[in-house]
């Protein structure tokens, strides 16, 4: 990643206190250089039907396999911006071909569209005039933030779809396995909040990067809430996949399997 692209990305939304107001109209000299490398893009118009054919074809290059070993490549490097595409793969990896008014959904949840909300995707018909560069801001300085977004989820893979394709290394997997082992270590009644701060042992991150780390794999179900009763009445507002989840879920073995069978 370019780095000159990567600062002038970052000060246009981030400042050392934070947010910083409306950053304006993307255009002059500093945009048109991270424009060129593929960091920030002008608006885009696209529709929903479109976004689902793209995804189709990029399910087609991008496999399983190579979003799980840039996940863990992610890891020790801190390159966050390469975790996301494991969600973004598993939200999109079982949708059909479909338009958006081909079935509505009866009780939306997150989307007007039948095919979406059975996925737990956010979509809307038509996106006018989108801003694409928050959504990639937010995925360089933390690893995404609207995950579960039909927009994001393609920008997300789009873009990964340009990297070139990474090798984990064996501290890598030591991590995954420290992750793993950490969950399991939960008391049956700890909140995701509980696991955030049991990960800060083992994975090199800031806070809001392990938030975002346990979204991952809540949209990608190696952590899925359980059919048995909370213990804790509802949930955590600092999450959405994860906000229901309690230790005794531990995680999927399956999922685990299914992703990172080949490192463990």
């Amino acid at each position: 990643m370019d780095k000159k692209a990567k600062k002038i990305l970052m000060n246009t939304f981030w400042t050392s206190a934070g947010w910083r107001g409306t950053p304006g109209a993307f255009a002059g000299e500093a945009f048109d250089y991270a424009k060129s490398q593929g960091l920030m893009f002008d608006p885009v118009t696209i529709t929903h039907d479109e976004i689902v054919m793209r995804l189709h074809e990029l399910h087609q290059a991008i496999t399983r396999e190579r979003v799980a070993a840039a996940f863990l490549h992610s890891l020790s490097t801190k390159k966050v911006h390469l975790r996301s595409a494991l969600s973004s793969w598993a939200l999109t990896s079982r949708l059909p071909m479909h338009t958006y008014e081909e079935r509505s959904a009866v009780r939306p949840s997150y989307s007007s569209c039948g095919d979406c909300n059975v996925h737990g995707l956010m979509s809307d018909r038509d996106y006018n005039h989108e801003d694409l560069n928050v959504l990639n801001f937010e995925r360089v300085k933390w690893g995404g933030i609207r995950l579960n977004w039909l927009l994001y989820c393609w920008l997300d893979l789009e873009l990964f779809s340009k990297e070139e394709p990474c090798e984990s290394t064996a501290g890598d997997a030591a991590i995954l396995s420290g992750m793993l082992e950490a969950i399991r270590d939960c008391a049956d009644h700890d909140s995701a909040r509980m696991l955030e701060k049991r990960w800060k042992d083992v994975v090199p991150s800031s806070k809001n990067e392990r938030d975002v780390l346990m979204e991952i794999w809540g949209y990608a179900g190696l952590l899925v809430p359980g059919d048995t009763p909370r213990k804790r009445r509802g949930g955590s507002p600092d999450y959405n996949a994860m906000a229901e989840w309690q230790g005794e879920d531990r995680y999927s073995r399956e999922a685990v399997e299914f992703y990172f069978g080949g490192y463990l």
